[in-house]
């Protein structure tokens, strides 16, 4: 999870830096690039119809959620203080909540509830100022929140038949065609510098996604979700350092509440799942 949040980090840098390439060529470089790492983990008997998939509308649901997802958080990096975006990024898992009352079927307690809460107070304390200033970039990152809740819910039911590879592949290819499709709105041709910075960006978020999901697989979630809260903290010092932005204290104090929002849910969803065992178990 650690090395997951470090190479989210640096690809928010990256992407933020490159504002003066076209967000579709940008996305390319993501989706192509990203393909790199992916192809390493596909197994020897599987080459030959790696792509095959039982639950090809599914996968067409996700990357398209995802596809909105990225969009968002792309527009957002270039146009706002990194702190900001990835603060607002941690909302995903309130709307995640939300959605799963209709996409999942389940029940909401009163304590994810109140997370909930907890969570939208701190998103509307972070957004506040660009509101009252008509800064209509501010509703990128809750798009993306949106946009990656429907992701989670949907990588959730995939991979109960998908392997992690094969997840990743279709929505790095997806990523490929939406920039492919932009080259009519005019790219930019890269320096040999520029060029491999771009590529960075899609080795790097191709990387993180699967050590992510490893992260997820090898230990509990209320383990290692606490560590991606540190990403908060590379935005800060990359953001002061390198654009000499300083998070007001409205940032720190709704980033705060929407990260407590954010564990009292993984906690709670731990505790559910405990429960659940020691009943079966009876």
């Amino acid at each position: 999870m650690f090395s997951s949040i470090c190479a989210f980090s640096i690809m928010d840098v990256l992407v933020k830096w490159s504002e003066n390439y076209p967000v579709g060529e940008v996305l390319f470089f993501r989706g192509f690039c990203g393909l790199i790492p992916i192809f390493f983990l596909i197994p020897k008997e599987n080459y030959k119809n790696f792509y095959k998939t039982e639950k090809p509308k599914l996968h067409i649901a996700r990357c398209l959620a995802g596809l909105v997802a990225i969009v968002s958080v792309f527009i957002a990096l270039r146009n706002l203080p990194l702190a900001t975006v990835v603060s607002m990024s941690f909302a995903a898992p309130i709307f995640t909540t939300i959605m799963s009352i209709y996409f999942l079927s389940e029940k909401i307690g009163r304590y994810r509830w109140l997370a909930v809460l907890i969570g939208f107070l701190g998103v509307i304390i972070i957004t506040q100022p660009g509101i009252s200033s008509l800064n209509v970039y501010y509703i990128y990152p809750i798009i993306f929140c949106i946009g990656m809740s429907y992701v989670a819910i949907t990588i959730r039911q995939l991979s109960f038949t998908e392997p992690v590879w094969l997840i990743s592949f279709y929505f790095s290819v997806s990523i490929s065609i939406l920039g492919l499709l932009t080259i009519p709105y005019g790219w930019v041709m890269p320096s040999i510098l520029d060029f491999i910075l771009l590529c960075m960006v899609g080795l790097l978020g191709g990387t993180a996604n699967l050590l992510l999901s490893q992260s997820y697989k090898l230990s509990e979630v209320s383990l290692v979700t606490p560590i991606k809260y540190l990403s908060l903290v590379f935005a800060i010092i990359f953001g002061y350092f390198i654009w000499s932005e300083i998070p007001t204290y409205k940032t720190l104090l709704g980033a705060f509440l929407v990260i407590l929002s954010s564990l009292i849910i993984f906690r709670r969803e731990i505790y559910l799942k405990k429960s659940t065992l020691v009943l079966k178990n009876e």
